[in-house]
C-alpha cells in the first residue's frame, strides 16, 4: 500500500524532531491529545501507545533495533497525530479523527514487522523496566533536550 499523501509531508517534519532534540515534547503533547481523545479513538489506542513506546525506548537508548525509515514513519504518524489542522480538522466531530486512523494503520501496517520485534522486546523486559520505558519525559527531561 502507498503512503498516504499526507503523512509524507510530515516526514521531515519528523526528521527535524529527531535531530533537534525535540521527541520528548512530541511525546508529551501526543500523550495529553490521546488522553483527551481515548473515547474515540477505539482500536487504534494500542497502535498509538505502541508508536509511542518505541519512540520512547528509542529516545532513552533502550531500544535501537528499528530501521531509520521505521522510527521516521513512526514520529511522523504521531506528529501528524498531533496536528489539529491535518487533511481532516479534528474538530469536525465524527470525522475528524478519520485521516489520524489511516495514518496511525498504514504505519502500523506497512512497519509491522520492525512494531512486531519492538513489542516482543518491551514483553521480555521486567515490569519495573517496562514502566520506566514507557514513562514520558519530565518537564526537566525536556529542558535538558533543548
Amino acid at each position: 500500500m502507498k503512503m498516504p499523501l499526507n503523512l509524507a509531508r510530515y516526514l521531515p517534519i519528523a526528521e527535524r524532531i529527531l535531530v533537534r532534540g525535540r521527541l520528548p515534547a512530541l511525546l508529551l503533547a501526543v500523550a495529553r491529545k490521546g488522553a483527551r481523545k481515548d473515547r474515540r479513538t477505539g482500536g487504534l489506542t494500542d497502535d498509538l501507545r505502541v508508536l509511542q513506546s518505541l519512540a520512547l525506548a528509542y529516545w532513552r537508548g533502550e531500544y535501537r533495533a528499528v530501521s531509520r525509515q521505521a522510527l521516521l514513519a513512526s514520529v511522523a504518524a504521531l506528529a501528524y497525530f498531533l496536528s489539529p489542522l491535518d487533511l481532516i480538522p479534528d474538530f469536525l466531530i465524527g470525522v475528524g479523527l478519520l485521516d489520524d486512523f489511516a495514518v496511525l494503520a498504514w504505519v502500523t501496517r506497512t512497519w509491522s514487522k520492525e512494531l512486531d520485534a519492538f513489542r516482543l522486546w518491551r514483553d521480555t523486559q521486567s515490569p519495573a523496566q517496562r514502566a520506566e520505558l514507557e514513562r514520558l519525559p519530565s518537564s526537566e527531561e525536556i529542558r535538558r533536550e533543548r
